[in-house]
């Protein structure tokens, strides 16, 4: 009398398979999510900086630095190249003079999107004399050494 042997996967053998996969994978997403919100940070960062060098450039020439992103000023999009963040020119304060002397810009991460979950690093912001801030002005890079930690984490 021959045994006849089947081949394949008994029910038992898929489902641990089935959980194994699930488990990992409830492990390893929010460990993407959040690589992927820290290679995000990048697009807030280069058009903080590229803002600041035309702010440069526009003083360079007109003596003074400009309130404004759009035309007649930095020619600037209000978002960013990506568009995770929007950027804002404020703190824009005339001197004696009447000339704009300083300048605060700042990226916030677009409502609805991937980087408003970002909670480490929220509202980034340089200013003219290259002082770096995140979480909205809370942690500067001209603060004390807890603060510093925390920019040079997001920076």
């Amino acid at each position: 009398m021959r045994v006849q042997y089947s081949s394949g996967f008994t029910l038992i053998e898929l489902m641990i398979v089935v959980a194994v996969i699930g488990i990992l994978a409830a492990i390893a997403y929010p460990s993407y999510q959040e690589s992927i919100r820290k290679a995000r940070r990048a697009d807030a960062k280069s058009a903080l900086l590229d803002a600041a060098q035309r702010q440069e450039r526009f003083f360079t020439e007109n003596n003074q630095y400009t309130a404004t992103l759009g035309t007649g000023g930095l020619n600037l999009s209000a978002t960013t190249t990506d568009g995770y963040y929007t950027l804002a020119i404020t703190n824009a304060a005339a001197n004696a003079a009447g000339r704009i002397s300083t300048f605060t810009i700042t990226a916030t991460p677009v409502s609805g999107k991937s980087q408003e979950k970002d909670t480490a690093c929220t509202v980034f912001s340089l200013n003219q004399t290259g002082v770096k801030c995140v979480k909205d002005g809370a942690s500067c890079s001209n603060g004390n050494d807890a603060a510093k930690a925390v920019v040079s984490a997001c920076w």
